[in-house]
């Protein structure tokens, strides 16, 4: 039986030919289907578990997630009662189904609870909806399923005077109890009965401390939804799509619904070369059918490759798909003083992809300008960091930064390359960030070298640090707080204003502004940047073709033996798929993929999921210890990769601005 449950109902609102390639082994899919993973990287199966508790009468309808009828009529039957409290409500209604985190009824009143990992503040009245009237983007699948879950509902029991809540991570509170988290344990079982899987550490509500979870009243929302005031999909209304997805996904059909620029660039049915020999492809397949593409179209350069293509939402609905159909004007060409602007950028892409140019691109005055700021030492570091629901320590919000992990390579005047410190803190129910803050002032303050970072995110964690530092008691808080200043700027919401003068200098804003590299396809991304780099440098192909001890380059993580650089059929291969893998059961790139939708998780979804397994499930120490060993090697070859970038500059420059060979 094919139900339209409330994760295929998302699923059908991003595309709804979704539907007819989600859960068909015969098709690639880009993201794991795992709510285990999503809820470990933020906390989600703990914050599920503690709304629960705040309901100590809630009755747990358990059983397998597929056994409809069954989990439907346990329902049915504790809805007998006058006033009853259940956790995992099942709700069946022609062709629909649903199960609803928290239900509390009182004679016919029914409160629809969704509890989510996701944060609020309340004294924002423009959370769900804007200040224009539109509803906020990021909450749109959200208050969409609650309007769905409350229409099953509804159909159910007409009678049923609904009121729709979403309960949520305070921002406003503070935990008053130290290791919050900890007292929720994740343990991944094969029986999926319980879909939370959390072994809890305590009894009550009350030993969790002051509360850190409220509810938003989304009733008003969800009537908007409904009446169609606000609508998903523009020519599409609520009920009419419900009736069209479920018919659809009952029926197995392809709807057929129209091609689009960005759902179709973030489609996760898409094979990659190692599966396309063996998997099929719904992307391709959608443009088979819609747009009668042959081999040849698929071999062409997409408008969906260009990076940040604000223009091709527009163009995709004129037809124009394909790099060498664009011309200037089409992408507002426009210059900055000095640097590439954003346009000129993509046309660097444009040409070069059109010409099969793979030379890099390189503004050698501008570059060598930056650079003549740039003092030795240099020094390459990079931040590992997660941020929960339900905070690690005592007097600290949901969603405040953790910074967890940081790697830090010298770059010596005489070329010297040294992994010169690391800072790894796993132990659970901990809160690291003063520590780490101290150990980083230990590593930095020797001399006055440039401080290099890839992009925003380590300035952001220091300002972070900078305000909880500024709530702290700590006896070295000033001198903390100094140090950052020194070497990072303010944001511009903060009350205290600064620039230091060791400042760091962003690495991935200088090749955004004097480099491109055509093997990158216009990703800034450093897992991008660095195998392109290394295809496009004889320099650094002859080096580190080597091993690390012929070269003289210092680690703290890996054998003198060891070598970064391996060709296969000519193509260099990317080292970051030369580390250990972080979970058996995911790779990287599928971690990456599936976490992209979530709140604050861009690249190094994989580390913090790795973290936040280390502080929420209990394991063996030698499974600990290899996780932590693995997190180690990551961020090394993080720092790493940003000192080979700065070699692949030195070659340029000193080169005439091409590339040797």
């Amino acid at each position: 039986m094919k139900l339209l449950t409330k994760s295929r109902y998302k699923l059908g609102l991003e595309c709804p030919n979704k539907l007819y390639y989600t859960r068909k082994e015969s098709y690639a899919n880009l993201k794991k289907e795992d709510t285990f993973l999503e809820a470990l990287a933020q906390g989600g199966f703990q914050v599920e578990e503690l709304a629960r508790m705040h309901y100590p009468e809630g009755i747990l309808i358990e059983g397998k997630d597929w056994d409809y009828e069954y989990l439907w009529n346990k329902t049915k039957e504790l809805l007998q009662l006058e006033n009853v409290v259940i956790f995992e409500a099942a709700f069946m209604f022609e062709g629909l189904f649903i199960r609803v985190d928290v239900l509390v009824k009182k004679g016919n009143r029914v409160e629809l609870i969704e509890v989510k990992s996701k944060s609020f503040n309340p004294g924002d009245p423009n959370i769900f909806i804007g200040k224009k009237g539109g509803m906020v983007a990021g909450w749109k699948p959200y208050l969409f399923d609650i309007a769905f879950q409350q229409h099953v509902i509804h159909s159910c029991y007409p009678a049923f005077r609904i009121d729709s809540y979403i309960m949520m991570a305070d921002k406003s509170k503070h935990a008053s109890i130290d290791g919050l988290n900890q007292l929720f344990r994740i343990e991944k079982k094969a029986d999926k009965s319980n879909r939370t899987g959390i072994t809890k550490k305590i009894s009550t509500i009350e030993e969790a401390g002051d509360p850190v979870l409220g509810r938003m009243n989304v009733t008003d929302i969800v009537e908007s939804i409904q009446s169609d005031r606000h609508k998903y999909h523009e020519n599409l209304g609520f009920y009419e799509s419900i009736k069209m997805m479920s018919e659809a996904y009952a029926a197995d059909q392809y709807l057929n619904w129209p091609t689009s620029f960005r759902s179709c660039r973030d489609c996760e049915f898409k094979t990659t070369e190692e599966n396309e020999s063996e998997l099929r492809s719904g992307f391709k397949e959608c443009f088979v059918k819609q747009h009668q593409w042959s081999t040849l179209e698929f071999a062409k350069p997409s408008t969906m490759d260009i990076w940040y293509f604000t223009q091709g939402k527009n163009l995709f609905e004129e037809d124009i798909f394909f790099i060498d159909q664009l011309s200037p004007d089409m992408i507002n060409m426009n210059e900055e003083a000095g640097i590439l602007s954003r346009t000129e950028r993509q046309w660097l892409q444009i040409e070069k992809t059109n010409a099969g140019d793979l030379t890099p691109y390189l503004d050698k005055d501008g570059l060598e300008e930056a650079m003549a700021a740039w003092n030795f030492p240099l020094h390459f570091i990079d931040f590992e960091t997660s941020a929960v629901a339900l905070p690690f320590h005592k007097g600290r919000r949901p969603y405040e930064q953790t910074a967890f992990q940081f790697s830090h390579h010298i770059y010596h005047a005489d070329g010297r390359i040294e992994h010169a410190t690391e800072f790894l803190h796993v132990v659970p129910g901990t809160f690291p960030n003063f520590e780490f803050v101290r150990e980083l002032k230990k590593a930095l303050e020797k001399d006055d070298g440039t401080i290099f970072k890839y992009a925003a995110h380590e300035n952001t964690i220091l300002n972070a640090i900078y305000e909880q530092l500024k709530e702290s008691n700590e006896p070295d808080r000033d001198a903390l707080m100094e140090f950052i200043r020194l070497v990072s700027h303010s944001k511009k919401d903060n009350t205290d204003i600064w620039k230091g003068p060791r400042d760091m200098v962003d690495l991935c804003q200088i090749i955004k502004w004097f480099y491109y590299n055509p093997y990158t396809n216009g990703s800034n991304s450093m897992k991008a940047i660095l195998p392109a780099i290394l295809q496009s440098s004889s320099f650094l192909q002859e080096k580190y073709e080597q091993s690390l001890s012929e070269i003289g380059v210092g680690s703290r993580n890996f054998e003198p033996d060891h070598f970064w650089l391996k060709k296969v059929d000519g193509k260099v291969q990317n080292p970051y798929k030369m580390l250990p893998g972080l979970f058996e059961e995911w790779s990287d790139e599928e971690i990456e993929k599936t976490l992209s939708d979530m709140d604050g998780i861009a690249e190094g979804g994989a580390a913090l999921t790795a973290y936040s397994k280390l502080q929420f499930m209990d394991m063996p120490e030698a499974e600990r210890t290899e996780i932590s060993k693995a997190l180690l090697k990551y961020c090394e070859l993080d720092t790493l990769a940003m000192v080979m970038v700065y070699e692949h500059f030195v070659e340029l420059v000193e080169g005439g601005g091409k590339v040797p060979g």
